[in-house]
C-alpha cells in the first residue's frame, strides 16, 4: 500500500503538482471531509501556507469530540513542499 501512495503522489508531481496532501492510512470519509474543509479554509480564507493550513486543520479536527482520536487526522501529510 505504501508503494501505491508513493506512485500516486509521483504521478501528481509528474503532472505538474507542486505538493500533494495524502493520507498514510485509510481514514473515515466524514473525518477526511471535515479536515479538507478546514484545510481549504486556511488556504483560501486565511491565506496560510499549505503546511500551516494542514497543521491548523489537524488541530481543529483533533479538538472536535467526533474526531479526537489521532487515527482520524494524524495520517494526513503534505508531500513536495520542501521550502
Amino acid at each position: 500500500m505504501a508503494r501505491v501512495r508513493r506512485v500516486l503522489a509521483r504521478a501528481f508531481f509528474y503532472a505538474g503538482a507542486h505538493r500533494v496532501v495524502a493520507s498514510l492510512w485509510p481514514v473515515d470519509d466524514r473525518a477526511s471531509a471535515a479536515l479538507m474543509q478546514a484545510f481549504y479554509r486556511g488556504l483560501l480564507e486565511r491565506h496560510e501556507t499549505p503546511a500551516l493550513a494542514l497543521a491548523a486543520a489537524q488541530h481543529e479536527i483533533g479538538n472536535d469530540p467526533r474526531w479526537r482520536a489521532p487515527f482520524y487526522w494524524a495520517g494526513f501529510v503534505l508531500q513536495g513542499d520542501w521550502r
